[in-house]
């Protein structure tokens, strides 16, 4: 019994959108069918956007921020990124910031102050994700 229902409303459904396509419907410009579409974002967005920090005319002579996050390969990408900016730019200063909290800017007052201060001392910050 309860397969026979499921058949009968499929077969319902199917005669339905046969029956709802075959209809034609026509619109003011003339075409057959008309869509509405919907942006799924808000209307108002709370944080204003802000364009991208200027870029460095050069990196000689400049205070590089090195982060690494908490990931295992992150130190010896930043290693190895410090390496090869001191071999172009010999007048280079850099500064390792490693995290090893996942987010530091939340999880913990202390390191994100520590953060904060940090990068405001830095000409430019360069981040590595050590997966």
């Amino acid at each position: 019994m309860l397969r026979f229902i499921s058949i009968l409303a499929i077969a319902v459904f199917i005669s339905m959108v046969t029956f709802s396509c075959s209809q034609k419907t026509s619109v003011k410009d003339g075409s057959e069918y008309q869509y509405e579409v919907l942006s799924p974002w808000a209307e108002v967005d709370a944080i204003p956007l802000r364009g991208i920090s200027p870029r460095l005319d050069s990196l000689s002579g400049k205070k590089i921020g090195l982060f690494a996050n908490f990931k295992r390969a992150a130190r010896p990408i930043q290693a190895e990124v410090e390496r090869r900016l001191k071999e172009r730019f010999p007048d280079i200063e850099t500064s390792l910031f490693d995290s090893r909290l996942p987010n530091v800017t939340e999880t913990e007052t202390v390191n994100k102050e520590k953060f904060t201060a940090w990068a405001k001392e830095m000409d430019a910050v360069i981040a590595a994700v050590g997966d």
